[in-house]
């Protein structure tokens, strides 16, 4: 703007007929000879996200809009809007329903967070409608560099038989078709090869990771071992039907991390399995067990900066940990020691399991049989060794030293502090690293 217009413009708002709130300033210039703000400090530092979340482009019960500002008011870094078979992309109008019913709720409370101007509504054949904004449109109300940033995901959600065989896409670029396989194996395996060949194609960094093992008793530990191309699972789910525990007959979902883990480094020398935490969210409007909402479990990935490139880079090297709410300061390796630094709360206790299962240990596997002797499709019996504690510690920096007989070694730091809304009634926070080979 020139001396002239800026005196005029200047002098119109000084005799009122222009108002000052109008005036144009221009921003300050800044010294290219300086770093960024936002990577001045470009050191390793833990961000906190969930990748693994519903919204109304699929089957969750709220606007993206709003989900992603919950997670960005409760301190997360990043989110993945990972909806069913679907982008969050394109022109689509969600009916509003009959009055005072769930949507119609849900868009009072959209309209009084993000306003009349923002909201787009019509009536269609006497039908309310709402649009639903695209990630593309909407991430730039709601990113803020080195603070909150959205990364495009997709949960490919198929099936092999009446298994459910779900995997996430994350930080996908195109939309993915979920792929016939001959088995659960299998299944799984093509799906990835899927997100493994549009990664090449576009030069994205896209991570596959298969969700949630235990919905519908869908994926046994065997089918996950034999897979190359896995290397990511959900150890902890945060949605109250994937029974991360598994039952009497079902192995929990960390039980079959360790088999999973004994059989690929002591048996089919496969690479490393890493665990992952995540919400599944579903509901946002209720919070109570039996609910699948926000806030239950996340990642805390160690990397340079907050891009969805860093991030990804990160995980695959494993540089993360899961958490239901324990802090970790940090998690190093060092020589022949696993270090751990938590970040203590005043009358909280703690205690970390180091878990293990040693070269020595029987890999041979029993089925499991039903009440007819019949073998039961479901993970087999191992041997107690696999997985077992093999060291424990009250400690806040508690180590461990590796022996050189582990194929592996896991952290698991369970406090005494109650989970405030938990997978399952009497859930404590916790919190899990990913596992070292020595």
């Amino acid at each position: 703007m020139g001396a002239g217009i800026r005196s005029a413009v200047a002098l119109l708002a000084s005799v009122g007929i222009l108002s000052a709130a109008a005036v144009w300033q221009a921003p300050p210039v800044a010294d290219p000879t300086q770093p960024l703000a936002v990577l001045k400090a470009a050191a390793p530092r833990y961000w906190k996200g969930n990748l693994h979340t519903h919204s109304f482009w699929s089957d969750g019960d709220d606007f993206p809009e709003m989900i992603a500002d919950w997670y960005q008011r409760h301190g997360y870094h990043f989110l993945g809007l990972s909806d069913h078979n679907v982008l969050s992309d394109g022109d689509r109008w969600l009916d509003v329903g009959p009055a005072g019913g769930p949507k119609e709720a849900a868009l009072k409370k959209y309209l009084a967070r993000f306003g009349a101007h923002w909201v787009e509504r019509r009536e269609q054949n006497g039908t309310a409608q709402v649009r639903l904004k695209p990630l593309r449109e909407f991430r730039s109300t709601l990113e803020e560099p080195g603070r909150f940033l959205m990364i495009p995901a997709e949960e490919v959600t198929h099936r092999f038989a009446k298994l459910p065989v779900h995997i996430n896409a994350i930080n996908v670029r195109d939309l993915i078709q979920p792929l016939d396989g001959d088995t659960v194996a299998e299944t799984v395996r093509v799906n990835l090869q899927a997100i493994a060949e549009q990664r090449k194609r576009t030069g994205w960094n896209i991570l596959g990771s298969l969700n949630h093992p235990n919905f519908g008793w869908g994926v046994r530990a065997e089918d996950m071992a034999e897979v190359p191309e896995l290397r990511f699972f959900e150890v902890y789910n945060g949605h109250p039907g994937v029974r991360n525990y598994g039952d009497d007959v079902h192995a929990s979902c960390e039980r079959m991390w360790d088999i999973v883990l004994a059989l690929r480094l002591g048996r089919l020398r496969l690479p490393i399995v890493y665990g992952l935490g995540t919400d599944d969210a579903h509901h946002y409007h209720t919070f109570a067990v039996g609910k699948s909402n926000p806030g239950r479990g996340w990642v805390m990935v160690r990397a340079p900066y907050l891009s969805a490139e860093s991030v990804v880079r990160s995980m695959e090297a494993g540089d993360f940990y899961v958490s239901s709410g324990v802090v970790l300061e940090d998690v190093t390796r060092e020589g022949k020691e696993l270090r751990l630094r938590i970040q203590g709360e005043e009358g909280v206790r703690y205690q970390t399991q180091f878990i293990a299962t040693l070269r020595d240990t029987p890999l041979t596997s029993e089925p499991r049989l039903g009440p007819d002797k019949k073998p039961l499709e479901v993970t087999r019996q191992y041997h107690a060794d696999v997985g077992k504690v093999v060291a424990e510690s009250a400690d806040r920096n508690p180590v461990y030293r590796f022996t050189g007989q582990e194929w592996y070694v896991r952290a698991k730091v369970i406090s005494t502090k109650p989970h405030s809304n938990p997978f399952q009634k009497g859930d404590m926070e916790t919190a899990w690293t990913q596992p070292f080979a020595p």
